[in-house]
């Protein structure tokens, strides 16, 4: 049998393992995308009474109410990015005739371009699944390491597994959880795992309790948040996973930061070097690329554009001496508004390069130039455009990767300050270069105030080429304005599809 035939036996082995269950006394509403046919997850179905339901990663709903079975149920419809068609009097849903053991699927528009699959993290992930006796492709498909929730995900592929951090991660137990990061392994496609369309099937490191534990810990007070990830040879020439720490006491306030390394018999992170708590950007940062130059590979740190790098080598990723921005600031200067030294050719041609000892432009600062005259408004890198209405779209976080199958480099980011939400409204752009422009994008994925942050692609997972590729986000009513947190799904993450052959993200070439 094919590497593929004994992972499709795998897969169905476990769904069929645990679908044996009895016939369900629970209607089964299964909702899918009329599009594809697949079930999708966080649809809120909600009775006249205001009763609410959520789809689970399947799509389904195994509904039981006492008092309102065989008989007619109206349930209203809806979902972020997805459309139920409305009746002669504007509502949107449809009535079922409800009784034990009876089901109903139910068609839903997907307005998304992105398409979204299946929730990773968090409890119930196939609840209603499993109570309606239907198959599930996870081991563990309704609570996984205690965890009831987790913010925002960090991967690396490395040593023929996928190493998965999150960071503050909420228990069953007790409102306060672990804030020291969390951490989980699991198989890549191909090699023992899931196929990315199925889902994540995810090992958790858990301490005697059975509660996810500490990934980076640390006797000092606030919380760790580590990032950065990459994989590096250290002076003996031995493979290392090493990163960033930042030991915070709130949101908005460091306390620490420096270099972190992954200990392999402990199986934790520990501090390797701590740096120096006024320069925060010559470390590494966000989810780094490794990019093969004429002069070497170095790593570079997308946050979400383009503007730090170090060489891929050990001793400098410690160093923030080695450490080179990407600008257009006179080698050596520092930022001053309108008081920059800006470089420019001869012929008045701005001047953007790799230097050391000089402050990067981001996106903020290339703005404020753009107010002060300093640089041109179609000089700009950092001020993608909507392809629909021109209007620029400030980005907040997010990630950068190679694609074969555009032969371009693509971002996936949030935008802040979105109409639909304030952090929810992620957008699709390209570029020829890593370091930009980025000229145009595309919004794949909205939400109706509520906040998707920190997305991320992840490479590992593309398939046919890079036409398919896949990427998660923190789904949180935190920041939102929204008082009424989804169940099960809040503050954790949910991982969308993008087929980059759709013609709607052929963006414009300049």
């Amino acid at each position: 049998m094919s590497q593929a035939g004994q992972h499709l036996a795998a897969v169905l082995a476990v769904c069929f393992s645990l679908a044996a269950a009895p016939p369900s006394r629970y209607f089964k509403i299964k909702v899918v995308d009329d599009q594809t046919g697949r079930g999708v997850p966080l649809v809120e179905l909600k009775t006249t009474n205001n009763l609410r339901y959520y789809t689970d990663s399947n799509g389904i709903v195994a509904f039981y109410e006492p008092g309102l079975m065989d008989q007619k149920v109206w349930f209203f419809v809806s979902s972020h990015g997805y459309e139920f068609p409305r009746d002669g009097f504007g509502m949107a849903g449809k009535a079922l005739e409800v009784r034990e053991g009876g089901s109903a699927e139910l068609k839903i528009k997907r307005l998304n371009i992105a398409e979204r699959l299946y929730r990773i993290t968090g409890a119930g992930i196939y609840a209603d699944s499993v109570l309606a006796g239907e198959p599930v492709p996870t081991r563990r498909p309704v609570l996984n390491g205690q965890v009831m929730g987790q913010d925002s995900t960090l991967a690396v592929l490395w040593r023929d597994k996928i190493y998965w951090f999150w960071g503050d991660t909420n228990r069953v137990s007790y409102p306060l959880g672990l804030f020291q990061m969390s951490g989980a392994t699991s198989l890549p496609p191909g090699k023992g795992g899931l196929d990315p369309s199925v889902g994540v099937d995810l090992e958790y490191w858990v301490g005697p309790d059975g509660f996810s534990r500490k990934m980076a810990p640390t006797q000092a007070p606030g919380m760790m948040w580590l990032d950065g990830f990459v994989i590096v040879r250290d002076e003996n020439g031995v493979e290392r996973m090493a990163g960033h720490y930042a030991r915070m006491k709130d949101l908005g306030t460091m306390l620490e930061h420096g270099i972190c390394l992954w200990d392999e018999k402990e199986e934790i992170f520990k501090k390797y070097k701590e740096l120096d708590l006024n320069d925060k950007v010559r470390c590494p940062r966000a989810h780094p690329v490794r990019v093969k130059e004429k002069d070497g590979d170095y790593f570079v740190f997308p946050t979400p554009y383009a503007t730090m790098r170090v060489r891929a080598a050990f001793n400098d990723l410690a160093d923030p001496d080695a450490y080179e921005a990407f600008t257009c600031l006179a080698e050596g200067s520092r930022y001053e508004k309108a008081g920059s030294k800006i470089e420019r050719d001869p012929h008045g041609r701005l001047l953007y390069s790799w230097k050391r000892h000089t402050d990067p432009i981001d996106a903020d600062r290339e703005k404020e130039l753009i107010q002060a005259g300093k640089i041109k408004p179609d000089e700009a890198r950092y001020q993608p455009k909507d392809v629909e209405t021109s209007k620029t779209i400030v980005m907040h976080s997010g990630s950068i990767a190679w694609n074969d199958y555009r032969k371009k480099w693509i971002l996936i980011a949030v935008q802040i300050g979105g109409e639909s939400s304030f952090l929810g409204e992620v957008w699709y752009s390209e570029s020829d270069a890593i370091t930009g422009p980025w000229n145009w994008a595309r919004k794949i994925v909205t939400h109706n105030k509520y906040t998707f942050y920190n997305p991320v692609h992840h490479p590992f997972f593309d398939q046919d080429g890079g036409r398919l590729i896949y990427f998660e986000g923190t789904y949180a009513n935190t920041f939102s304005g929204n008082p009424d947190p989804t169940p099960r799904y809040d503050y954790n993450q949910i991982m969308y599809r993008l087929d980059l052959s759709d013609a709607r993200l052929r963006l414009p070439a300049k």
